[in-house]
């Protein structure tokens, strides 16, 4: 057992057919801010949910207080302003990611119990459907940290639509559970963080009651019709991101952030 093993768990819950396969990000001290090891360790489960023939549904959620805070900017401050290579590198490890979580032929749900924040605000835009409670907090603040946001306007753009998609990128300002409900963040919410992930258990056992054929089908036509958009938005941010790093304003502005939570 890798040290990830621990960081991101699985475990198995029975459903009336089949069973729905719960995956946490375990990293509570930290907000369960991931780093690349963490994001290898994932798709390692969704590749084993996915080959799962008694898998019917996936459960993302995180341990204590936070779904996910995004990118432990620890490891990425330490990025070299002339690594143009390193900067590629970190934005093909969340095209993995994202294309891994999207390929699950099978209903995903995310149960966001707390913050959800950068990427893990992201990621959890990707599952098939949405969790949380009032106390949650979700949002785009990477611009806060001297990252631009690009990856992250593609995943707004077709839930907010152009004009919220700017304000979220260009504010960083986090947003609670009932005004993310009202903007379809959330698909669902209940009143209060204990119930989050029995409630997102209950729609993976109704959705896992579906024909699985006609579901997987579905989701790739989903699939098909934005595939073109993320290719995009991945360029753009090797280019973006590159740009930025090149100029060592990210890593000035994390390691000020750090300098701050010392």
């Amino acid at each position: 057992m890798s040290p990830n093993d621990d960081l991101v768990l699985a475990h198995r819950e029975p459903l009336a057919e089949g069973h729905a396969t719960v995956i946490t990000l375990n990293r509570p001290r930290k907000l369960n801010a991931w780093t690349s090891a963490m994001r290898t360790r994932l798709v390692e489960l969704f590749e084993e949910a996915g080959a799962d023939a008694d898998c019917r549904a996936v459960v993302l959620t995180g341990a204590g207080d936070a779904f996910c805070a995004g990118q432990d900017l620890a490891e990425t401050q330490a990025i070299d302003p002339t690594d143009h290579v390193a900067a590629e590198a970190w934005i093909d490890d969340f095209d993995v990611l994202y294309r891994a979580l999207r390929g699950i032929d099978k209903p995903t749900i995310a149960a966001v119990n707390g913050v959800a924040a950068g990427s893990g605000f992201q990621f959890a835009l990707l599952a098939d459907l949405r969790v949380g409670h009032p106390g949650v907090r979700m949002g785009q603040p990477e611009v806060r940290s001297g990252i631009p946001s690009v990856t992250g306007i593609w995943a707004m753009w077709d839930i907010l639509g152009k004009a919220r998609t700017i304000e979220f990128t260009l504010t960083g300002d986090l947003v609670d559970g009932d005004e993310a409900h009202r903007l379809g963040l959330l698909t669902r919410i209940v009143p209060d963080q204990e119930g989050v992930l029995p409630a997102a258990l209950a729609l993976a056992g109704s959705l896992a009651s579906l024909p699985p054929g006609a579901v997987a089908l579905t989701k790739a036509r989903l699939r098909e019709i934005d595939d073109d958009a993320l290719t995009d938005s991945i360029t753009a941010a090797k280019r973006v991101h590159t740009q930025a790093y090149a100029s060592g304003e990210p890593q000035r502005e994390m390691e000020r952030f750090l300098a701050k939570r010392r």
